[in-house]
């Protein structure tokens, strides 16, 4: 099938635009799956499929970044519903013995600064990401997420307000 085939699925959506946005959707993508390079491929490559098929549609209510983003954490969601059942149905039927992992070398400012925002509640955490790493505006990362501006609003002041008070204690000791 020809891309233009494909995007008479979707006649909002052209290639040029989405080559445009790739490397962004798929960095969104490894942070949706613990950057599992694998894992982000499948869902950037579903997320495409349901674009070219028309099972997306883009109705331009938002900007096609904001749109595709979207899809992804959607299909991420579903990934992790079903990863996370399978999960309770093996605990159920084959209990395993939960092993200590070993700590890792002292951690560089970098590795803290992203650990202080890894531990952030999840949405705190990904409007974070969405703001800083993404590049997208307060109310794109609320469609993203699926709540409403006022929600983003208070995750994201929350977020910047447990990280400065977490990064000011971390990095006391170096001033």
């Amino acid at each position: 099938m020809r891309d233009s085939d494909a995007l008479e699925n979707n006649p909002h959506v052209s290639r040029s635009a989405l080559e445009a946005i790739h490397g962004q959707v798929f960095g969104w993508a490894l942070s949706r799956c613990n950057y599992e390079t694998a894992t982000a491929e499948d869902l950037v490559q579903q997320a495409y499929v349901e674009l070219l098929s028309g099972r997306a549609r883009f109705d331009q209510q938002s900007t096609l970044k904001t749109f595709v983003f979207g899809v992804v954490q959607n299909l991420a969601r579903s990934r992790l519903r079903r990863t996370a059942t399978r999960l309770r149905l093996m605990q159920t039927w084959l209990p395993v013995d939960s092993a200590g992992v070993a700590e890792a070398d002292e951690p560089t400012d970098f590795n803290s600064m992203w650990q202080a925002v890894r531990d952030l509640p999840a949405r705190q955490r990904d409007i974070v990401e969405l703001v800083f790493c993404r590049e997208m505006s307060i109310e794109e990362a609320s469609q993203v997420m699926g709540v409403t501006v006022g929600t983003a609003r208070v995750h994201y002041d929350r977020a910047k307000k447990s990280l400065r008070k977490t990064l000011q204690t971390e990095f006391a000791h170096d001033i």
